[in-house]
């Protein structure tokens, strides 16, 4: 009984462990630094623990930064009404978000984002930030 019981706690505190590993994406990001982007679809990821999918976003001067924005889990997204299809390359999207704590990185942490065909889609976890639990 004794050897069930220390197997059985080992192993959650592992998957504690390997939860809050994951869920350390928070940090990445900065509530406090919201933005939008517009771009031209370069590549999507769809899987798992986030897609991401990538931008080439045209700023001011006409130079073009490839952005990448990490969204939620792929089964979020589904029941949100979005599947891996949603996305093509060459597709203009406008994504919200919030942009990383370190300084010239080219992410974003998705939030709303507008699809090519006007939809209007939430791509981030609940609270706009990757890692959150509350889907």
């Amino acid at each position: 009984m004794k050897r069930y019981l220390l197997g059985a706690l080992l192993v959650v505190f592992f998957m504690a462990q390997l939860a809050s590993a994951h869920h350390a994406a928070n940090t990445k990001y900065d509530e406090t630094k919201k933005a939008t982007l517009k771009g031209t679809v370069t590549k999507v990821e769809w899987m798992n623990p986030h897609i991401y999918f990538y931008i080439d976003v045209k700023d001011a001067s006409g130079q073009v930064t490839n952005w990448a924005i990490e969204g939620a889990p792929p089964n979020v997204l589904y029941r949100r009404g979005w599947g891996k299809d949603a996305l093509k390359i060459g597709d203009v999207v406008t994504v919200e978000g919030f942009l990383p704590r370190q300084e010239g990185l080219h992410h974003l942490s998705g939030g709303n984002a507008v699809l090519p065909d006007g939809r209007k889609i939430f791509a981030g976890s609940a609270n706009g930030l990757p890692g959150s639990t509350d889907y």
